[in-house]
């Protein structure tokens, strides 16, 4: 049995499962003494997995498209507050407070270039 039953398996394994579940249909007389391994059980936990799978791959494609669309919002208002940012200055100039207000820094708070002496 499984050491750690939370982590996810390795695809070989799965690949492997797969491998002599296919070859496990072809046993037609396959009678096992314990019941908790009866072919209703087997079948029935194989359509499990593939609906799981299914699910996890339809959710990922879900999440990969909100992902998209959340940095395809982000990006267009990013791009229409730069440009809010130029219109404020445009407007009220470098030096207003309503260009401070938007976070930047006025003209005159700026310190001037330090020449260099050789």
């Amino acid at each position: 049995m499984a050491k750690d039953e939370t982590k996810r398996l390795k695809p070989e394994f799965i690949s492997e499962d797969t491998t002599a579940y296919q070859a496990w249909q072809a046993i037609l007389e396959y009678q096992p003494n314990n019941p908790d391994y009866a072919a209703t059980v087997v079948r029935s936990n194989r359509a499990e997995v593939e609906a799981a799978q299914l699910a996890e791959v339809q959710a990922k494609a879900a999440y990969d498209a909100a992902r998209d669309n959340a940095v395809k919002a982000e990006w267009s208002f990013h791009n229409l507050i730069l440009g809010v940012k130029d219109q404020v200055a445009s407007q009220f100039g470098r030096d207003s407070n309503e260009y401070q207000a938007l976070g930047l820094k006025k003209k005159s708070e700026r310190k001037p270039p330090a020449h260099k002496t050789a």
